[in-house]
């Protein structure tokens, strides 16, 4: 996917997480959960969801929220309401893999896959929402 320079213009705002030290496996299930949801509910559905991978993709969710009321105060050609973003996008990609070795019997040694992930999440005011403002 083609990332653009200005899609905030569209009221389309990201943040990523590179190499966190989560499986991605792991980290899916959260992601998928909160996908197609209201900012604030996903942010609740990750505060009181026991993971670890549910901690960094909050951290995510808070910053790319951090970068749509940046982006909103700082310029008038964007105006979106906050109250009224949702969750487009929650992808977890797997990143690069430490390789470390645990000696075994006989003198073999037994290969420990350490996996880590790219976070990234999308939010965009709702159509719904915008229809109704107008």
């Amino acid at each position: 996917m083609k990332k653009e320079k200005r899609e905030y213009l569209k009221g389309i705002f990201r943040a990523e997480h590179k190499n966190a030290r989560v499986s991605p496996k792991k980290a899916r299930d959260v992601a998928r959960a909160i996908q197609g949801m209201r900012v604030d509910d996903a942010i609740n559905t990750l505060t009181f969801t026991p993971r670890k991978s549910a901690y960094l993709i909050k951290k995510t969710l808070d910053s790319a929220l951090a970068n749509a009321t940046s982006i909103n105060d700082e310029m008038e050609e964007v105006n979106i309401d906050i109250e009224s973003l949702i969750v487009k996008e929650a992808v977890v990609n797997d990143a690069r893999t430490l390789k470390r070795y645990k000696p075994r019997a006989r003198g073999s040694a037994g290969a420990i896959r350490k996996r880590q992930s790219h976070i990234s999440i999308v939010i965009t005011e709702d159509e719904k929402a915008g229809e109704a403002k107008s």
